[in-house]
């Protein structure tokens, strides 16, 4: 799970980061509102955590511009701004959730894993494909009816690629999935999940695409 963080106090965006990340998300940070908007153009996030107060571009703005494109990224407001109409104001602009600082840590992360389980809800429990069933809520793979014991990276990885199964998703795309801007990755990663991957679920179950990336195999 990626999440942006666009919050220009450092001390407490550092806070949160570190927070998160212990909660297994990858967390992307900005500090000016410009950049948060280039990120979420560019990225795909499953939750965005927004500052009212950012410079270059405020968290309304960038609020504004998450919801004129249809976007239907989670956004929680953080923010100072704690009169009833502030709220009702930011509810009404199109914020999923607001919580006003300063708040605890363990309330943030529980308002985060609401807020991606309501998005969830919208779509099925179960992907299946072929003999695999994949449970999002669960976060259990199933093949012929046998638990797959996988990673967190692994699940991420095979769940974004039974998603839309005869797309092909490039490494780009997953390692962008799994880790968050700065992490170092090593250059043959993607690969050794998909080495393992295939030895968990059929070495033919996932199709190599030369220069582009993978697939599920439906010439299995």
């Amino acid at each position: 799970m990626r999440i942006l963080l666009a919050e220009d106090d450092c001390s407490q965006a550092e806070s949160i980061k570190a927070w998160l990340e212990m909660d297994g998300y990858n967390i992307d940070w900005v500090e000016r509102g410009d950049y948060a908007i280039l990120a979420i153009e560019q990225h795909q996030y499953d939750c965005v955590l927004l500052d009212r107060g950012l410079p270059q571009a405020t968290g309304d703005e960038i609020l504004q511009s998450i919801r004129r494109k249809q976007k239907d990224i989670p956004v929680i407001f953080i923010t100072a701004r704690d009169s009833i109409d502030d709220r009702v104001d930011g509810l009404d602009m199109g914020a999923n959730d607001y919580l006003v600082k300063p708040f605890s840590l363990e309330e943030l992360s529980a308002r985060v894993r609401s807020q991606i389980r309501q998005k969830q809800v919208h779509a099925s429990d179960e992907i299946c494909y072929a003999h695999l069933v994949l449970n999002t809520q669960a976060k259990t793979l199933t093949s012929h009816g046998n638990l797959v014991n996988l990673t967190a990276k692994e699940f991420q990885i095979v769940h974004m690629l039974m998603q839309r199964p005869e797309h092909v998703v490039t490494r780009e795309r997953l390692e962008e999935s799994l880790y968050a801007w700065g992490d170092e990755i090593e250059s043959n990663t993607i690969e050794v999940y998909i080495y393992q991957l295939r030895k968990k679920i059929g070495s033919q179950m996932i199709k190599t695409i030369r220069g582009l990336g993978y697939r599920m195999n439906r010439d299995q």
